[in-house]
Protein backbone atom coordinates (compact mmCIF):
# COMPACT_ATOMS: atom_id res chain seq x y z
CA UNK A 1 0.00 0.00 0.00
CA UNK A 2 1.36 3.41 -0.36
CA UNK A 3 3.48 4.84 2.84
CA UNK A 4 2.20 6.98 5.19
CA UNK A 5 2.75 10.28 4.32
CA UNK A 6 5.47 11.06 7.43
CA UNK A 7 7.08 7.91 6.91
CA UNK A 8 7.97 9.00 3.63
CA UNK A 9 8.61 12.28 5.15
CA UNK A 10 11.21 10.28 6.93
CA UNK A 11 13.12 8.56 4.36
CA UNK A 12 13.13 11.72 1.74
CA UNK A 13 15.14 13.24 5.11
CA UNK A 14 17.57 10.23 5.55
CA UNK A 15 18.64 11.15 1.46
CA UNK A 16 18.94 14.65 2.32
CA UNK A 17 21.00 13.69 5.76
CA UNK A 18 22.94 11.52 3.88
CA UNK A 19 23.74 13.75 1.11
CA UNK A 20 25.06 16.48 3.65
CA UNK A 21 26.71 13.67 5.77
CA UNK A 22 24.99 14.50 9.01
CA UNK A 23 25.90 11.95 11.04
CA UNK A 24 23.22 11.81 14.16
CA UNK A 25 20.32 12.61 11.93
CA UNK A 26 21.39 9.63 9.30
CA UNK A 27 21.90 7.28 12.29
CA UNK A 28 18.70 8.66 14.15
CA UNK A 29 16.63 8.39 11.11
CA UNK A 30 17.85 4.93 10.07
CA UNK A 31 17.20 3.27 13.37
CA UNK A 32 13.08 5.05 13.38
CA UNK A 33 12.50 3.68 10.29
CA UNK A 34 13.73 0.30 10.96
CA UNK A 35 11.36 0.45 13.75
CA UNK A 36 8.68 1.39 12.11
CA UNK A 37 9.26 -1.18 9.47
CA UNK A 38 9.39 -3.67 12.38
CA UNK A 39 5.58 -1.99 14.28
CA UNK A 40 4.43 -2.82 10.12
CA UNK A 41 5.18 -6.93 10.06
CA UNK A 42 4.47 -6.86 13.80
CA UNK A 43 0.63 -8.09 13.42
CA UNK A 44 -0.55 -10.91 11.38
CA UNK A 45 0.14 -9.55 8.17
CA UNK A 46 2.42 -6.93 7.18
CA UNK A 47 0.36 -3.50 7.20
CA UNK A 48 1.49 0.01 6.14
CA UNK A 49 1.37 1.95 9.12
CA UNK A 50 -0.92 5.19 9.52
CA UNK A 51 0.59 8.82 10.16
CA UNK A 52 -0.96 8.18 13.82
CA UNK A 53 0.67 4.57 14.45
CA UNK A 54 4.04 6.41 12.98
CA UNK A 55 3.94 9.14 15.60
CA UNK A 56 3.78 6.41 18.00
CA UNK A 57 6.52 4.60 16.93
CA UNK A 58 8.78 7.82 16.89
CA UNK A 59 6.97 8.77 20.59
CA UNK A 60 8.61 5.41 22.11
CA UNK A 61 11.75 6.07 20.56
CA UNK A 62 12.11 9.21 21.88
CA UNK A 63 11.31 8.13 25.30
CA UNK A 64 14.01 5.34 24.93
CA UNK A 65 16.41 8.01 23.78
CA UNK A 66 15.24 10.24 26.89
CA UNK A 67 15.48 7.85 29.28
CA UNK A 68 18.52 6.49 27.99
CA UNK A 69 20.19 10.29 28.12
CA UNK A 70 19.21 9.99 31.83
CA UNK A 71 20.62 6.94 32.92
CA UNK A 72 24.14 8.01 31.35
CA UNK A 73 23.67 11.42 32.82
CA UNK A 74 23.24 9.69 36.29
CA UNK A 75 26.92 7.55 35.21
CA UNK A 76 28.42 10.36 34.81
CA UNK A 77 28.85 9.67 31.63
CA UNK A 78 27.93 13.18 30.04
CA UNK A 79 29.01 12.65 26.59
CA UNK A 80 26.97 9.53 26.07
CA UNK A 81 23.94 11.64 27.50
CA UNK A 82 24.48 14.51 24.81
CA UNK A 83 24.58 11.15 22.27
CA UNK A 84 21.33 10.42 23.45
CA UNK A 85 19.75 14.26 23.63
CA UNK A 86 20.60 15.24 19.95
CA UNK A 87 19.18 11.90 18.82
CA UNK A 88 15.76 12.61 20.90
CA UNK A 89 16.05 16.39 19.27
CA UNK A 90 16.03 14.85 15.63
CA UNK A 91 13.20 12.39 16.45
CA UNK A 92 11.16 15.38 18.42
CA UNK A 93 11.00 17.26 15.22
CA UNK A 94 8.91 14.86 13.59
CA UNK A 95 6.36 14.62 16.62
CA UNK A 96 3.39 16.98 17.20
CA UNK A 97 4.48 19.43 20.37
CA UNK A 98 2.06 18.30 22.99
CA UNK A 99 -0.78 20.59 23.44
CA UNK A 100 -0.76 22.47 27.14
CA UNK A 101 -2.57 22.25 30.14
CA UNK A 102 -4.85 25.08 29.26
CA UNK A 103 -5.68 24.41 25.91
CA UNK A 104 -6.65 20.82 26.83
CA UNK A 105 -8.75 21.92 29.51
CA UNK A 106 -10.60 24.43 27.23
CA UNK A 107 -11.37 22.11 24.67
CA UNK A 108 -12.72 19.69 27.47
CA UNK A 109 -14.76 22.06 29.18
CA UNK A 110 -16.49 22.93 25.61
CA UNK A 111 -17.23 18.90 25.10
CA UNK A 112 -18.44 18.32 27.84
CA UNK A 113 -20.95 21.36 27.86
CA UNK A 114 -21.88 19.77 24.09
CA UNK A 115 -22.88 16.41 25.22
CA UNK A 116 -24.58 18.27 28.21
CA UNK A 117 -24.57 15.04 29.79
CA UNK A 118 -23.21 14.86 33.85
CA UNK A 119 -21.84 11.35 35.28
CA UNK A 120 -20.20 8.41 34.72
CA UNK A 121 -22.12 7.56 31.63
CA UNK A 122 -20.81 11.02 30.27
CA UNK A 123 -17.57 10.10 30.18
CA UNK A 124 -17.19 7.99 27.57
CA UNK A 125 -18.51 10.21 24.88
CA UNK A 126 -16.48 12.99 26.36
CA UNK A 127 -13.43 11.62 25.61
CA UNK A 128 -14.24 10.33 22.35
CA UNK A 129 -15.07 13.73 21.18
CA UNK A 130 -12.37 15.55 23.13
CA UNK A 131 -9.64 13.03 21.43
CA UNK A 132 -11.00 13.38 18.11
CA UNK A 133 -10.19 16.90 18.20
CA UNK A 134 -6.99 16.96 20.07
CA UNK A 135 -5.96 14.42 17.83
CA UNK A 136 -1.93 13.67 18.84
CA UNK A 137 -1.77 16.20 20.90
CA UNK A 138 -2.50 14.40 24.36
CA UNK A 139 -2.16 10.94 24.94
CA UNK A 140 -5.13 8.87 25.90
CA UNK A 141 -4.24 9.11 29.73
CA UNK A 142 -4.23 12.31 29.90
CA UNK A 143 -7.37 13.41 27.96
CA UNK A 144 -9.58 11.09 30.37
CA UNK A 145 -8.30 12.70 33.02
CA UNK A 146 -9.31 15.73 32.21
CA UNK A 147 -12.63 14.62 31.43
CA UNK A 148 -12.97 13.30 34.79
CA UNK A 149 -11.67 16.66 36.16
CA UNK A 150 -14.33 18.34 34.29
CA UNK A 151 -17.09 15.93 35.00
CA UNK A 152 -15.87 15.85 38.76
CA UNK A 153 -15.60 11.96 38.60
Amino acid sequence: GPMSDLAAQLRADLTSAMKSRDEVTVATLRMAISAISTASVAGDSATELSDEQVIEVLRSEAKRRAEAAEVYEGAGRSDRAAAERAELAVLEAYLPAAMDDAALAAIVSEEVARVGAVGGKAMGECVKAVRARVGAGADGARVAAAVKAELGL
